[in-house]
């Protein structure tokens, strides 16, 4: 089980890393349609509930909007709210909760991840999107990561021609917060 594990992280590392570099050098290409966004996150969230359950946490997901049909890249923006829900994971304690929540705000589409964790020291915040950038791992006795993820994040919302901001307060929790053009 261990070395399964163990392999499949250092897949998921070594595919980040590639994108990440991909990215960079301006190959990486996203496979635009348009589709119902709200579904999109709404299918991720349900394909977790019972593995966040097992974890102890509750996971709530809110929308103003039944419908939006913008143009994106399905399968990257999966990716990107699986990161943040996983975060939110790593960083939360038995009783927390997820908060996942779509605003329709005409102009654009706003994504959040909200968690009631640990949170995110001040000195870390500007950080934590850059490449290899992890907070004190003794925060947490759950956390294991490479620092890679939140990077990525940003840069594929980016791609989408969107932005992400976080929120928060160290011993209260974090807000990751995603806005996408709502064009077609």
């Amino acid at each position: 089980f261990c070395i399964k594990q163990n392999s499949y992280r250092l897949s998921k590392l070594i595919n980040n890393i590639v994108d990440l570099s991909k990215i960079e050098a301006g190959f990486f290409k996203l496979n635009l349609s348009n589709n119902n966004i709200v579904g999109v996150v709404e299918e991720v969230v349900m394909s977790l509930t019972t593995f966040i359950e097992s974890k102890g946490l509750n996971i709530i997901f809110d929308t103003d909007i039944e419908e939006k049909i913008i143009a994106f890249d399905t399968e990257k923006i999966e990716r990107i709210i699986l990161n943040l829900i996983s975060n939110a994971i790593k960083f939360s304690d038995e009783g927390d909760e997820i908060f996942v929540a779509i605003k329709d705000k005409n102009k654009f589409v706003e994504i959040s991840v909200k968690d009631n964790g640990i949170g995110i020291m001040d000195k870390y915040l500007d950080k934590i999107f850059d490449r290899f950038t992890q907070v004190d791992k003794s925060l947490s006795r759950n956390t294991e990561g490479t620092g890679v993820g939140l990077s990525l994040v940003k840069s594929i919302v980016e791609l989408h021609g969107g932005s992400i901001n976080v929120k928060s307060e160290f011993g209260k929790g974090s807000e990751f917060i995603v806005i996408l053009p709502s064009k077609k």
